[in-house]
């Protein structure tokens, strides 16, 4: 059995990936605004989302977490 080690070990309070909602603009790049976060479940079969808002148009986009902050 092979482990991919994410950014931080299982049940880390650092998350793993970033939920942004996403809108587009005309003609250029969409807008992101962070809305949440994601972990990853320790047998790396899924993710345990919490968002602090709901958007209710664009989408929402996981991206991994990085030390930058937003």
């Amino acid at each position: 059995m092979t482990t991919k080690k994410t950014n931080e070990a299982a049940g880390s309070k650092i998350p793993s990936h970033v939920a942004y909602h996403v809108r587009d603009r005309d003609g250029g790049k969409g807008f992101f605004t962070r809305i949440g976060a994601a972990w990853a479940h320790a047998d790396g079969n899924g993710f345990t989302i919490q968002l602090d808002v709901a958007p209710l148009d664009g989408r929402i986009t996981l991206r991994v977490a990085n030390e930058k902050k937003d």
